[in-house]
């Protein structure tokens, strides 16, 4: 691994360790004020989920060039992902796992399948595979979070529909649809979407403002990783924790990597890349996604940085396999 990934590693630590600090010195209040508004980190959470993440999302939308997408590649990347995402959620749900917190599965679900695309995989991407392999991996980022994040808010919402008392098939059906189309991720995703279908250009200054509420995502969910750590601790179970970060490093790019070369052809850098893609760890919008609903926060946020640490390690072991296939 090149020294330039090994700092962007470190680099991340440091960010979670000012998050923790800042969190543990409550400096920013006290999560046992009550409520959702006195805890920080759901506070920042909120603001990150409402704000700048639907900012991101409607820019990627309204920008992204589809004619000229490599959808082979994309379609050997996402196929293995939404598989992966769709089996561990089916099986959470027939082990009853939903039944006490409806939206345990998506949660688990988005660990195991969302992964840190930018803060690692940019820097992974550039430093291993140069501007060729760069562009490769950021087209599959233009699509990574809008299509994660709109299976899982539709499932999600369906569970939670599910759950409320009484709910009749229609009310069920009635409530997923209102509940995804209206909602932070989902809604700039469609509107981006007619927006890009509409062949109209972003006005500059527009552009401008939502890049500079996109570039907040960043850091603020880096931040929110160490502040969840301090405000939530450790996880009793961290078995749980374990499981998921390792099913993140190594089940997906295990699947990625036979469906992509023997089911879709792929070989050589395209290969390389999305295996490497794929063996990412578990991305900072999971703890978001498990703070919206409030399901196993210490759990996500655990895995988030298991996943990382042990980054370091299974990372080489996938460069070296993915050579195996020239």
């Amino acid at each position: 691994m090149s020294w330039m990934i090994f700092y962007k590693l470190l680099a991340i630590f440091i960010t979670v360790a000012i998050g923790w600090f800042v969190g543990r010195m409550r400096w920013l209040g006290d999560a046992s004020a009550g409520g959702s508004g006195g805890d920080p980190a759901k506070v920042l959470s909120a603001a990150a989920f409402y704000l700048f993440v639907p900012a991101l999302l409607f820019r990627t939308t309204a920008r992204v060039d589809f004619d000229s997408l490599p959808w082979l590649t994309l379609s050997a990347f996402f196929g293995p992902l939404m598989l992966l995402i769709l089996l561990i959620y089916g099986v959470q749900r027939w082990r009853g796992a939903g039944r006490e917190e409806p939206a345990l599965p998506c949660v688990q679900a988005i660990t195991v399948g969302f992964g840190n695309t930018l803060q690692v995989g940019v820097p992974l991407a550039a430093g291993i595979f140069g501007e060729a392999g760069l562009a490769i991996h950021i087209t599959v980022v233009s699509l990574h979070a809008l299509l994660i994040l709109t299976l899982l808010t539709l499932l999600v919402e369906h569970d939670l529909a599910r759950a409320r008392p009484g709910a009749s098939l229609g009310r069920t059906l009635a409530l997923t649809v209102r509940n995804t189309v209206i909602h932070p991720v989902v809604l700039p995703v469609v509107a981006g979407l007619l927006f890009n279908a509409s062949g109209l250009t972003l006005p500059a200054v527009l552009d401008e403002v939502l890049q500079l509420l996109g570039t907040a995502v960043v850091p603020l969910c880096l931040t929110l990783i160490g502040m969840s750590l301090a405000y939530y601790g450790w996880p009793s179970r961290w078995r749980g924790a374990l499981s998921l970060a390792l099913l993140k490093l190594f089940a997906l790019p295990a699947l990625v990597l036979p469906i992509a070369h023997w089911g879709f052809g792929l070989s050589g850098m395209p290969l390389a890349v999305i295996v490497m893609l794929a063996a990412l760890p578990t991305g900072s919008n999971a703890l978001i996604f498990a703070q919206r609903y409030q399901t196993r926060e210490a759990e996500v946020t655990a895995a988030t940085v298991l996943s990382t640490v042990a980054f370091v390690l299974s990372a080489p072991l996938w460069l070296a396999i993915v050579t195996l296939f020239p």
